[in-house]
């Protein structure tokens, strides 16, 4: 069963611990039923890869690959930290994330 995370796709986030422990970077995807998250240039690693039509010279390429979600928090603009979040309902039934440190709403919808 999948659990319900308060980060999602194209978020801007930190990393807490780890070997990249400081490094900040957008989420690229997420999977609810590992509890895992793809960072853009977080936990890189080098893979050789035979030749395929995706990759016709084959060769050593570098990719990123799947933290623990734990692992990461939610990069907030005002603060410029790493903060956890909130949901907020509005009256017309809406949730909304906010900002557990300033408050400021992070879903401009």
């Amino acid at each position: 069963m999948a659990v319900k995370y308060k980060i999602k796709k194209d978020d801007e986030v930190v990393v807490i611990t780890g070997k990249d422990k400081g490094k900040r970077g957008k989420i690229l995807k997420v999977d609810r039923k590992k509890g895992k998250v793809i960072v853009e240039n977080v936990n890189v690693v080098k893979r050789h890869m035979k030749p395929n039509p995706l990759n016709p010279d084959g060769g050593i390429i570098e990719k990123e690959m799947p933290i623990d979600i734990s692992n990461v928090m939610f990069l907030c603009k005002k603060c410029d930290k790493g903060v956890r979040l909130g949901y907020k309902v509005l009256e017309d039934g809406k949730k909304q994330r906010f900002c557990k440190s300033c408050g400021e709403v992070v879903d401009k919808d």
